[in-house]
């Protein structure tokens, strides 16, 4: 459960010369549903909303708590609960190979380098990737990297998912396997997406203008709204 009480202010390098810029509004969420989807136009707050759920951003004003500990003085305990993807994988696939990439995520969980290699081999066959272990990351498709990201973001078994519009990059094809492993998941999931018959298969979602939120409930209705809003 995520407990959202905060707003974010870009302050400018130099005040004298620049106004600060409000990102997100002050609001006051509780996100409680097993599957929430998050959408609205570019720009319009739904990044920094998600970077506020695990702490990769803090809020300016008021606090973000997920399970009862802040992001502000439980940042890692935050991080160690809350799983993030990112629209491009390779913004996060920080090692030359699938393999390597699971098993740097598996470190915390302090196993020998034989258990870690097993597992991370293991992992990998489950996506059906663990013929690209070996692989470089940058031959893999847009697809096969986005499920390692997934992948290794799942292994350290996070308690919340949050994902920033992971089907961006993807075709079709990808775009089907990877919101399948997403339903099958136990964990709840909270992802921005401009997928709007993906959003319509949510518990709830919430609709982002301007830096605020312009609709919360019922995913049909939210969609309706967005759509008004965008003429």
């Amino acid at each position: 459960m995520v407990l959202a009480q905060a707003g974010v202010t870009l302050q400018p390098a130099d005040p004298r010369t620049r106004q600060a810029k409000q990102i997100l509004a002050p609001l006051s969420l509780t996100l409680t549903e097993q599957r929430i989807a998050i959408i609205g136009a570019n720009g319009s707050g739904k990044s920094t909303l998600l970077r506020l759920l695990n702490g990769l951003l803090l809020p300016t004003t008021g606090t973000v708590s997920v399970n009862g500990r802040s992001t502000h003085t439980d940042a890692a305990a935050v991080r160690r609960s809350v799983g993030f993807v990112f629209t491009d994988p390779l913004s996060q696939l920080v090692m030359p190979t699938p393999q390597e990439d699971l098993e740097l995520s598996l470190r915390r969980q302090k196993l020998g380098k034989k258990e870690r290699r097993d597992k991370a081999l293991a992992i990998l066959g489950g996506y059906g990737l663990e013929h690209l272990a070996q692989s470089s990351i940058y031959e893999l498709s847009g697809g096969e990297r986005q499920l390692t990201a997934l992948a290794t973001v799942l292994a350290v078994d996070p308690d919340i998912l949050v994902l920033d519009e992971p089907s961006t990059l993807l075709d079709l094809r990808n775009t089907r396997q990877l919101m399948q492993r997403l339903t099958d998941l136990p964990q709840q999931v909270i992802m921005s997406t401009h997928d709007l018959s993906l959003a319509a298969t949510f518990d709830r979602a919430l609709v982002i203008e301007q830096g605020q939120v312009a609709f919360d409930g019922d995913p049909h209705q939210a969609i309706s709204a967005y759509r008004e809003l965008a003429g």
